[in-house]
């Protein structure tokens, strides 16, 4: 019989399984731990990078740079935050800065500065150029913008406020806290590395917040995201308060609205017997100056025969200067401060010759890079000019396109100048290759609703002009034009034995004519009374500043009548 062997299966120790089982459970609750309740990052992160960091609305912008005590900005810092107009002049090897009310000249490596043309001694460089870069000194710029610095302990960091500014105030509180938490983070979380370590009772400044964290910054401006349960935020809320002495603009003032009229002067000036009466003129605007070369030298045309009779006829004398429409003129002239300061020297000692009481600046026909040095120049003439009590006024077209109208900074130099002027004419141009009017009301009104987005009405001045075209369509196709005076319409309608009727869809009056002997039709869209009281009447819509005439020799005696405003209750309304 075969023996049959059974073997017994071992099994095992309960203890093992229940082992088994708790590590298991301690596993998953680890896990469930560190999914909600993570361990906090020990990595450190810099907060600022390089020596002497710029601190500005919460972040760094930029390095500065401290020499014996004086702290310079980067110049590219500067424009960017502070002053978009400062500027480096090549030529004199300075940075410009204007104001109201001055012209700031700092050349570099000096010891002397200039407002206003006078000098100012330091006894550090105001400006200098390290590694390529340039720096402008903190501390004599101070008095012109509203802005105050703090070097912040530890770190040597840069705390540039603005006026206005608000810092709350706080601390770390006196509970007792695992120093880990008291670790400024670089997000709203412990798994964020951080950037400095605060400690209790540290005074902080509260920025900002983020769910249940505040972002702090220490006194020595670093900053990070703090538990609100850690920081005690204080009633303290500072305001930063920057007052400088007021700057005034004292300028001669005109009774009512403007009414200027432009005196085209091209070779010699007009015999003041023989002007004719302009009834609600108050200003007139003779061409005298002009840019002549491009060393910035002005051809001068003044005449102080003419500024007295106008001022005994209670006419405010513009002066109007030029560019001479000649764009590399311009550049070559416009680029350089030293040119710039040039002009307007010469600027003001016509106006003081002349017994001038305002300039009108007609700069056109400009390469369109260019324009900011026609925005510059205005910057630097308007402090001089208002100084010696003049009003300031700039001739622009309506936006478009090309160099006759894309270099102006229309925003910026309103900003500037007392008054623009905009010319409102020249829809149709001489050399245009199809006939139509001069100003049509409704191009006139739409590229001026498109203008007063950009321009305050109460510095805006309405160009109209006093001149019409007569078009010559010959039978090929071929177009030409000629300007005529109101009076010399007059004349052509009545040779012609026209009456014009009304063109709706220019608002203006129209006669046509056709001649079989020339196989020609003339054209003409008329600047009359109808038309000019149009303008003043969109004058008045828009609650203009007033209007200007292009130009008195076009005139007739209804100009003046049509276009005189009036100030009535605080509204512009015609005669």
């Amino acid at each position: 019989m075969a023996r049959v062997e059974f073997h017994k299966q071992k099994t095992h120790s309960i203890g093992w399984i229940i082992a088994g089982l708790l590590i298991a459970f301690l596993l998953i609750i680890s896990s469930i731990i560190l999914l909600f309740y993570p361990f906090a990052s020990s990595e450190k992160e810099a907060y600022f990078q390089g020596d002497n960091p710029i601190l500005f609305e919460g972040k760094q912008a930029g390095n500065a740079i401290i020499e014996n005590d004086s702290v310079y900005m980067p110049y590219t810092f500067l424009k960017e935050y502070i002053d978009d107009s400062i500027t480096f002049d090549e030529k004199s090897n300075s940075i410009i800065l204007t104001t109201k009310n001055k012209v700031i000249q700092m050349p570099s490596e000096s010891l002397t500065y200039y407002v206003n043309e006078k000098p100012v001694q330091l006894h550090f460089s105001v400006f200098k150029v390290n590694n390529g870069e340039k720096y402008i000194a903190l501390e004599p710029i101070l008095a012109y913008y509203p802005i105050e610095y703090s070097i912040m302990p530890e770190t040597n960091a840069i705390w540039l406020k603005k006026d206005g500014e608000k810092i709350v105030h706080g601390h770390v509180t006196d509970k007792k806290i695992n120093e880990e938490k008291l670790r400024l983070r670089t997000d709203s979380n412990l798994q964020s590395p951080y950037t400095v370590q605060a400690g209790k009772d540290d005074k902080l400044f509260i920025e900002g917040e983020k769910e249940d964290y505040y972002f702090v910054r220490k006194e020595n401006g670093i900053a990070g995201y703090l538990k609100k349960d850690f920081v005690m935020k204080e009633d303290l809320i500072e305001k930063v308060s920057i007052t400088h002495e007021k700057e005034e603009i004292v300028v001669p003032k005109i009774d009512g609205p403007i009414h200027l009229t432009w005196e085209a002067v091209y070779t010699k000036n007009p015999d003041p017997a023989k002007m004719p009466k302009m009834p609600g003129v108050n200003v007139i605007s003779p061409t005298w100056f002009e840019l002549g070369d491009s060393s910035g030298a002005i051809k001068n045309l003044g005449s102080l025969d003419f500024s007295t009779w106008a001022g005994k006829q209670g006419y405010q004398v513009w002066g109007l200067f030029s560019n001479a429409f000649d764009p590399k003129l311009t550049h070559e002239a416009f680029k350089d401060f030293e040119t710039r300061q040039k002009m307007i020297r010469q600027l003001l000692h016509f106006s003081q010759i002349y017994q001038l009481n305002g300039i009108n600046l007609d700069i056109e026909n400009v390469n369109p890079d260019d324009g900011p040095l026609i925005t510059q120049f205005v910057r630097e003439a308007v402090p001089y000019f208002h100084e010696a009590g003049l009003v300031v006024s700039m001739d622009v077209t309506f936006i478009a396109s090309g160099n006759w109208s894309a270099f102006y900074e229309r925003d910026k130099l309103a900003s500037l100048v007392d008054y623009m002027i905009v010319m409102a004419y020249d829809e149709h141009w001489g050399s245009s290759p199809v006939a139509g009017s001069v100003a049509s009301l409704p191009w006139v009104e739409a590229n001026l609703q498109k203008l007063l987005d950009i321009v305050p009405n109460d510095h805006l001045i309405l160009g109209v002009p006093l001149y019409a075209r007569l078009w010559a369509e010959k039978d090929t196709g071929e177009v030409s034009s000629k300007a005529l005076s109101m009076s010399k319409v007059q004349e052509w309608l009545t040779e012609n034995g026209l009456t014009p009727a009304y063109d709706e869809a220019s608002g203006q009056n129209y006669a046509e004519l056709y001649l079989e002997a020339e196989q020609t039709t003339y054209k003409i869209w008329l600047e009359d009374e109808l038309s000019l009281s149009k303008r003043a009447d969109l004058a008045m819509k828009y609650d203009l500043a007033g209007v200007a005439s292009w130009s008195r020799f076009f005139a007739d005696e209804s100009a003046w009548t049509a276009l005189s405003l009036k100030e009535e209750e605080g509204q512009v309304t015609k005669k």
